[in-house]
Parts: C-alpha cells; sequence; structure tokens
C-alpha cells in the first residue's frame, strides 16, 4: 500500500513516520508513505497558497492551484483522493478495513479557513474523526493512517487483530499480566486454571459487560438497531 498525506506542515510527521509500528511497517516495505507540502506547488511568486473569501469573511481559504497540482502530480487510477474534513462521515473500524484494500490513498490536509469549495471536485471521499475543531487534517491524517497500516499483513499478529475492540462492534475484553495480586488486587481466577473454553467465555461476557455499560450504542448497532 502507499499512502501520500498533502500537507503545509510536512515536520509535524516526523515522529509519526519514525517511530514504534509505523515506523517497522515502513522498514518492511508493507507501507510507502509519502508526505508532500503542496505550497511547493504553488506558482506564486511568493509561494502563496492562500487568499481572502470572495464575499468576505473570516480567515483565508486554500486556493486550488497548488492543490490541483499536487494532486494531479502523483494520482494514479488506484489513487483514492481523501478529504479530511468536518463534513466528512465519521471515520470507524469498519472503514480502516475498507481502506486497507485499496493500493493507494492521498490524504488532503486542510488549514487555514478550510478549501475552496473546487477542490472538492477532485475528491473521492470525505473523512471526519469526529465533531470538534482542530487546526488542521493532520492529526486526523495520521489517527486514520494508523489505524489503516496496523491491519495490514505483517504488520500486527492476525490473533490481535481478531480480539480487538470494535472488531465485532464490542470493546475489547480486559487483560493483565504479573504480579497476580497487586495492592490487594487479584487477577480473575479464571485467567489463572488454564481453562481455555472457561476463558473465552469469561472474555467475551466481559466485553459484552463492558460495552454494554460504556457504549451501549455498539450493541445497538450490532442489532442493525
Amino acid at each position: 500500500m502507499k499512502i501520500d498525506i498533502l500537507t503545509l506542515f510536512p515536520n509535524m510527521f516526523d515522529g509519526f513516520l519514525n517511530e514504534s509500528i509505523i515506523k517497522r511497517a515502513i522498514n518492511k516495505g508493507i507501507v510507502e508513505v509519502n508526505i508532500y507540502n503542496f505550497r511547493d506547488y504553488s506558482l506564486d511568486s511568493h509561494l502563496k497558497v492562500d487568499d481572502t473569501p470572495f464575499g468576505g469573511g473570516a480567515g483565508m481559504v486554500l486556493c486550488c492551484q497548488p492543490i490541483f497540482d499536487c494532486i494531479d502530480a502523483i494520482k494514479t487510477d488506484d489513487s483514492i483522493v481523501i478529504m479530511l474534513t468536518p463534513e466528512g462521515k465519521v471515520f470507524n473500524q469498519k472503514m480502516a478495513y475498507e481502506l486497507k484494500e485499496k493500493k493507494h490513498l492521498i490524504f488532503l490536509c486542510g488549514h487555514y479557513e478550510g478549501f475552496d469549495e473546487r477542490i472538492k471536485s477532485i475528491c473521492d471521499m470525505f473523512i471526519s474523526i469526529g465533531d470538534f475543531v482542530l487546526t488542521g487534517g493532520e492529526l486526523p491524517s495520521m489517527v486514520i493512517s494508523d489505524a489503516i497500516i496496523r491491519l495490514l499483513p505483517g504488520v500486527i499478529d492476525k490473533e490481535s487483530l481478531e480480539s480487538e475492540s470494535f472488531t465485532t462492534n464490542l470493546l475489547d475484553y480486559p487483560t493483565y499480566t504479573k504480579p497476580r495480586v497487586y495492592r490487594g488486587m487479584e487477577v480473575p481466577s479464571v485467567l489463572i486454571e488454564g481453562n481455555h473454553e472457561k476463558i473465552k467465555a469469561y472474555r467475551l461476557n466481559e466485553q459484552l459487560k463492558k460495552t454494554k455499560e460504556l457504549r451501549p450504542d455498539l450493541l445497538e448497532d450490532n442489532d442493525g438497531k
């Protein structure tokens, strides 16, 4: 898979690309991630990428030309262009699984007051990570890329993925490690006894209990309501 991210602030991605699981996935050749500063594509003598909005109003609006030209330069027949915007569909695990099947994702990170409306004409999808406002699309692009990359074969053990939260619309079950007792808090005995059928039943019950208590909306989604 290839992921290209268009941004005005490429340095924000240094830590994201050079630490932990994402770095290992890149080093293994499982995913290729490229960061493009679309200011480099500006034809303005001062590399300007934004301007005042027609009709007046606060803030600056990102111009068409640098973004169109940048996407034209990197887009292929396999590309899916994704605008990160509050107007988009809220990202979830189901979407992560769908996007991991794509060969080439292009994420467009906004900034300032937003995009010239005409930029939407070259986008295939519009995604949000929640009903709140951020300074730009850089953090959402990292969140979404992380969620997708970790699902690619060879990045994380398959068994670990199968038991994760949201895989079956349930939150994950509680986990414990040594010591067995810490500050009076003891690991449930069923996890110590070695009966794998009982452990499986216990974990499912805990998933259902936790989801009902903390995210009952997920159970409603499971029922198709």
